[in-house]
C-alpha cells in the first residue's frame, strides 16, 4: 500500500488517480488545509475505486503511527506542506514548522516501521535565481529567494543526510516546476481555500467574474514581455511522473539497489504570465481583464526545466500542451460554478 500525504490536495489528488488507475492500493493523510473532503468522492467517481483517508496533520506522530499500524505501507509519496511563495515571506515560522518539522515526524515514523521508500515533492525553488537556463539537476543550489523554497531545500538536505547515514533507503526527489490544468473530467483541479497562491486560479476566477481583474505582478523582468517566465506543466503529466518515480523505486528494490535520485519534472518550455493569460483567452474565447502591479517579494525573472534525465531514466514525457492546460483549467472552474462551489 502507498501512503500519500496531502493526497486530497491539487497535485496529490491527480496522483491518486494515477495510482488507483494503475492498480495500487492507497491511503491518505490530509489536514484539509487547502482542500475539501468531497475530493475523495470525486476521485472515486473518476477511478471507480475506494481508498482510506485519515483526517489529520503530519505533525501528529500518534496518528502517523496509527496509519502504519493499521496498514502495510510499502512506500510514501510526500506532498503535505504549505506552498505559497508570497505567504511564506509573511509567516515563515509556520512554514518551517509545518513543512520541515512535519517531514521529520513522518521520517521518524517511517523508520520505526521499517518503511524506507519515499518520493518527495520538492520544487524548482531550490535552484534559487540562476542565470543559466534551462535548469539541470546538477545545477548548483543557490540560496532560495523565499522561506517556502528554503523548506524544500532543508528537506532535501535532510533526506540526503538520511541516505548517507543509512543507504538502505530508496529516495527520489522530484523538483517540479509550475503545475496548472485539471483532470479532463472537470471533477478535480486547483480549488484553493480562500485567496489563491498560484496564477491559474486567479485567471479562472477573473474569467468567471468572481474577481474584477487579474493582478500581474511586475512588468520589468528580464523577459520577452517583462513578466515572469516559468515552466508550466499540466498537473496530469506531473502526477504521472510520480507514478513513474514509484515504479523506479520498485524496480530498484527488485535488483537490491538503494539509491537517492533527483529529477526535474517540467516541459522544458518557458512561458510568461502574459503568454498564459493570452493563451487562456484565445483557446477559451473569453476575456480576462488584468492590471500590472508591483513585483511580489521573492519572485525571480525566469525558471524552466531541463527534464532530459527524467525522460531517460523514468520514461517521463509531457503529453499535454499549454492550450490543454488552459482548456482543462477553465472546464474545471466552470464545473465549480455549476456545482455551486465557492470561487
Amino acid at each position: 500500500m502507498i501512503l500519500v500525504t496531502g493526497g486530497l490536495g491539487y497535485i496529490g489528488s491527480h496522483t491518486l488517480v494515477e495510482l488507483l488507475n494503475a492498480g495500487y492500493d492507497v491511503c491518505v493523510i490530509d489536514n484539509l488545509a487547502n482542500t475539501t473532503i468531497d475530493v475523495k468522492d470525486k476521485i472515486k467517481k473518476i477511478t471507480g475505486k475506494d481508498f482510506k483517508v485519515y483526517i489529520g496533520d503530519i505533525l501528529d506522530e500518534k496518528l502517523e503511527n496509527q496509519i502504519f499500524e493499521e496498514n502495510k505501507i510499502d512506500a510514501v509519496i510526500h506532498f503535505a506542506g504549505l506552498k505559497a511563495v508570497g505567504e511564506s515571506s509573511v509567516i515563515p515560522l509556520e512554514y518551517y514548522r509545518n513543512n520541515v518539522e512535519g517531514t521529520l515526524h513522518l521520517l521518524e515514523v517511517m523508520k520505526k516501521h521499517d518503511c524506507k521508500s519515499i518520493v518527495f515533492s520538492s520544487s524548482a525553488t531550490v535552484y534559487g535565481s540562476q542565470e543559466v537556463q534551462p535548469l539541470k539537476e546538477d545545477a548548483p543550489l543557490m540560496d532560495a529567494t523565499n522561506p517556502y523554497g528554503r523548506t524544500k531545500r532543508f528537506i532535501e538536505d535532510i533526506l540526503k543526510d538520511l541516505y548517507k547515514s543509512d543507504n538502505s533507503w530508496h529516495i527520489i526527489l522530484l523538483r517540479y516546476f509550475n503545475p496548472i490544468g485539471a483532470h479532463e473530467s472537470g471533477l478535480i483541479g486547483e480549488k484553493p481555500n480562500g485567496i489563491p497562491n498560484n496564477l491559474m486560479p486567479y485567471i479562472t476566477q477573473t474569467a468567471i467574474g468572481a474577481r474584477e481583474y487579474l493582478n500581474v505582478f511586475g512588468s520589468d523582468y528580464k523577459t520577452h514581455d517583462g513578466t515572469g517566465v516559468r515552466d508550466y506543466i499540466h498537473v496530469c503529466d506531473l502526477a504521472h511522473g510520480h507514478l513513474l518515480a514509484l515504479r523506479k523505486i520498485e524496480k530498484d528494490k527488485e535488483r537490491n539497489i538503494a539509491k537517492l535520485d533527483i529529477y526535474n519534472l517540467g516541459t522544458g518550455n518557458g512561458y510568461s504570465v502574459l503568454d498564459i493569460v493570452n493563451t487562456f483567452m484565445k483557446v477559451n474565447n473569453i476575456n480576462v481583464p488584468y492590471r500590472i502591479v508591483d513585483r511580489r517579494p521573492g519572485d525571480i525573472d525566469c525558471c524552466y526545466a531541463d527534464a532530459t534525465k527524467a525522460h531517460n531514466e523514468l520514461g517521463f514525457k509531457c503529453e499535454k500542451n499549454l492550450a490543454d492546460m488552459c482548456k482543462d483549467s477553465w472546464n474545471f472552474q466552470k464545473n465549480i460554478k455549476d456545482d455551486g462551489g465557492q470561487n
